[in-house]
C-alpha cells in the first residue's frame, strides 16, 4: 500500500549497465525531483575500503566504513572526505568490488537509512537493484529495466572509451555475467522485479524512448 503522507517515489531497478542511472537522472530532472543513485553509495563504500586497505572479506569492518562515509553530493560532483571522486567511482576496480561487497547483509543494512533520507519533496527517482523491493516497497511506480547482456557490455565499453578509460569488451561481458549471477542469487535482497513492477526492455530503445515510456507510465498512475 502506498503511503500518501510521504513524497512519491519512482523506483527503477535493473542489472548492471542496463541504463537505469541515466534513465533515472533524466526522469528526475524532467519532473524536478530528487535522485538517488544507490549504486553510487556502494561504489563509494568500495572506494573507501580500497583506500583504507581493508580486506574485501571483512564484512563487519566494511559495514562500519559505509556507516561513517563522509560524502557530499554537489551538482555532478561526488566528494569523499572532501576529495572529488566523481571519475574514480566509475573505474572497473571500484565497480567490481562494489558488486562483491553488495552481497553483505551488514553493508546493506548500514546503507539502508542513508538511502531512505533521500526521500524528500516534491519526489524521488531512485535507481538500484532493490529500490522497489526493499528500500521503497511503497513506491508509486516501479520499473524493472532490462537489456540483453551483450548490448549492456557494448554500452559499458562505449561509455569507458568515451571517458578515455581503456577497456576490453570480452572481459566486460564476462564481468557483467558474473555480476548478474551474484546479484540474482545473493541471499539478502536479491535482484528480482517487485511483484507490481513494470518490466521495461531497453535493448532496442534509445534513452529518449525509455524516458518517454517511464513518463507515460507515471501519467497513467496519476490519471
Amino acid at each position: 500500500m502506498n503511503n500518501t503522507s510521504l513524497p512519491p517515489v519512482i523506483a527503477i531497478d535493473g542489472p548492471s549497465a542496463s541504463g537505469k542511472g541515466t534513465l533515472a537522472g533524466i526522469v528526475a530532472k524532467t519532473l524536478g525531483w530528487h535522485q538517488l543513485d544507490s549504486g553510487m553509495l556502494y561504489r563509494l563504500s568500495a572506494l573507501a575500503v580500497l583506500r583504507k586497505n581493508i580486506q574485501p572479506d571483512n564484512e563487519a569492518e566494511i559495514a562500519e566504513v559505509a556507516r561513517n562515509l563522509n560524502v557530499r553530493f554537489e551538482g555532478q560532483q561526488v566528494l569523499l572526505d572532501n576529495d572529488d571522486v566523481s571519475d574514480v567511482l566509475r573505474g572497473e576496480e571500484v565497480g567490481a568490488l562494489a558488486s562483491r561487497i553488495a552481497t553483505y547483509p551488514l553493508l546493506r543494512q548500514a546503507l539502508f537509512e542513508r538511502q531512505l533520507a533521500f526521500r524528500k519533496a516534491p519526489g524521488l527517482v531512485a535507481d538500484g537493484r532493490d529500490m522497489g523491493t526493499v528500500i521503497f516497497p511503497d513506491a508509486k511506480l516501479k520499473i524493472f529495466l532490462i537489456a540483453d547482456v551483450n548490448e549492456r557490455a557494448q554500452r559499458r565499453y562505449k561509455q569507458l572509451i568515451e571517458k578515455g578509460i581503456s577497456a576490453n569488451l570480452v572481459a566486460l561481458l564476462e564481468d557483467l555475467k558474473a555480476r548478474d549471477e551474484r546479484d540474482m542469487n545473493r541471499s539478502h535482497a536479491p535482484l528480482v522485479p517487485a511483484e507490481d513492477a513494470i518490466i521495461l526492455d531497453s535493448s532496442r530503445l534509445s534513452i529518449e524512448e525509455s524516458v518517454a515510456k517511464v513518463l507515460a507510465y507515471w501519467s497513467e498512475v496519476n490519471a
